[in-house]
């Protein structure tokens, strides 16, 4: 790791932090970022576009790390509404808890959090991999189009509510599926994928083999396996 530059919400605008780090020299090799007294502040991180590490240190509002791209946002505490919403690329990592809609609408990318999601956790997620190392609210993966989300813990009711092709990876109990939603039997290529998420968020204490798989019954839209590459 290189030089680690101190950020301080103390010191700093919230601007002036998420600026500097929005619009890093090219030619820098300076990526390595530690913000202080976040203290719950709104969109910490939010827009970040280009390689570099970010560890915050402490709890943040909505919208942390929203529209990332390559970075990875570490946030040592808990997490607002919408942490990664719209995410294109990189890491962001919870610590702690996060609130709703977490990984909304997300393109791609990882989201990690080591605890509990509360509702709509991948609410309309479009590529992104999320792994929940607890529990998930209701309405998780609600109109989930595409991707993958792995829940170690349980999921609340309506999981998967008007799901298109993402899947689901439940180790604990689901409260009940949502339209359109059913489990489904799990493939080699499956099973390696969920090893592969599994591995990604450090998880070593469950086996693929204790979860059961999620998807889309597809009776709710137009579908034909022939062109799933056009969806």
């Amino acid at each position: 790791m290189g030089e680690l530059i101190k950020l301080d919400l103390k010191k700093k605008s919230l601007r002036e932090v998420n600026d500097h780090l929005q619009n890093l020299d090219p030619k820098s090799n300076l990526r390595n970022y530690v913000v202080l007294n976040p203290t719950g502040n709104h969109a910490v991180c939010a827009g970040l576009k280009d390689e570099m590490e970010v560890l915050v240190k402490g709890h943040v509002g909505y919208y942390c790390a929203g529209m990332n791209q390559k970075a990875l946002v570490t946030i040592e505490g808990n997490v607002g509404t919408g942490v990664a919403e719209n995410m294109m690329s990189g890491i962001v990592h919870v610590k702690g808890n996060a609130s709703q809609s977490a990984g909304a609408t997300a393109h791609g990318g990882t989201l990690i959090v080591d605890g509990n999601t509360s509702s709509r956790c991948g609410i309309s997620m479009k590529g992104i991999d999320i792994i929940v190392k607890g529990s998930v609210g209701h309405m998780s993966a609600f109109m989930a189009q595409a991707g993958n989300m792995v829940i170690c813990g349980d999921a609340g009711e309506a999981l998967g509510d008007s799901i298109y092709e993402a899947k689901l990876f439940v180790n604990g109990n689901v409260k009940s599926l949502g339209a359109d939603c059913e489990e489904k039997k799990m493939n080699k290529k499956d099973i390696e994928t969920l090893k592969s998420l599994l591995k990604k968020a450090n998880i070593k204490n469950i086996e693929a083999k204790n979860f059961k798989m999620y998807g889309s019954a597809r009776k709710l839209y137009n579908f034909n396996i022939d062109n799933v590459s056009e969806y």
